[in-house]
């Protein structure tokens, strides 16, 4: 089975025009077939501040009005999307920009909760394994917008750690995947504030213990259940470090290896 990166950037990187640049360049030197699944960072934010669309957030997650959709939509799928692809071309890496809606690569349903009303946010249904497929098969690495939509013409703003997880899970039936999930932080830490407390490797027992003695960051759980998740519907690893530190992330000698075994 031939080998496939699927890589999540954090949203702070994004901010970042430095680390941005320096990190594509990276992701560009990164050898065979790879996916890059972007966030939004704070630029949608600032957007909507200078437009006067007030927002509204719950648990840290943006209840996505008509309004909002509407800038989610130029801000990740236009403005962040088409720069990181064109930096990656300026890194002769041949890439293209897709959100869920072209060619039909992410269709999800409109989040249904029994107390909150998320709005326009979606949960992804479906990866379309044979349209990225076939843009691989050509060498042309994919940068994935989180805008899916419904199959009804409807746009919806779904959650880029998600469609990193599902675009990897669909594509392990095909290839030898690697879920990397980079962002400032240089891995799982014992310290949120300390940087040299990475955890090596977390496996299912270990895991269970650093939850039971409540070892670590209560914000980091929800991103170690998914890497769970997909680790047991077929993605080889899943690796958690910081961006700065791709190539050494992806050798191994970098960032939290999270394990089956």
């Amino acid at each position: 089975m031939e080998k496939l990166v699927v890589i999540k950037i954090g949203g702070n990187i994004i901010d970042d025009e430095a680390k941005l640049s320096a990190f594509l360049k990276d992701f560009a030197a990164i050898e065979g077939k790879k996916i890059l699944v972007h966030g939004g960072g704070k630029l949608a934010t600032k957007l909507a501040a200078q437009l006067g669309v007030e927002q509204q957030m719950i648990d840290g997650r943006r209840i996505t009005d008509a309004e909002t959709l509407k800038i989610v939509t130029m801000v990740y799928a236009g403005a962040i999307n088409k720069n990181i692809v064109a930096q990656l071309q300026a890194n002769k890496c041949n890439a293209i920009g897709l959100s869920g809606a072209d060619g039909n690569v992410i269709k999800a349903h409109k989040r249904v909760h029994p107390t909150i009303d998320y709005g326009f946010v979606g949960d992804v249904d479906e990866v379309n394994t044979g349209l990225l497929k076939s843009l691989l098969e050509q060498n042309i690495a994919v940068v994935l917008a989180p805008i899916t939509q419904d199959g009804k013409g409807q746009l919806l703003n779904t959650n880029a750690d998600t469609i990193a997880q599902e675009t990897a899970k669909a594509l392990s039936s095909i290839y030898k995947v690697d879920l990397v999930y980079s962002f400032e932080k240089s891995g799982v830490l014992l310290d949120a504030n300390d940087d040299s407390t990475v955890i090596k490797t977390i496996n299912p027992a270990s895991y269970k213990e650093l939850k039971e003695k409540q070892l670590i960051f209560a914000g980091m759980i929800p991103k170690l259940d998914n890497a769970f998740t997909a680790l047991n519907s077929g993605v080889t690893r899943v690796i958690i470090g910081k961006a700065e530190q791709l190539h050494h992330i992806l050798n191994g000698n970098a960032g939290t290896t999270i394990l089956h075994e």
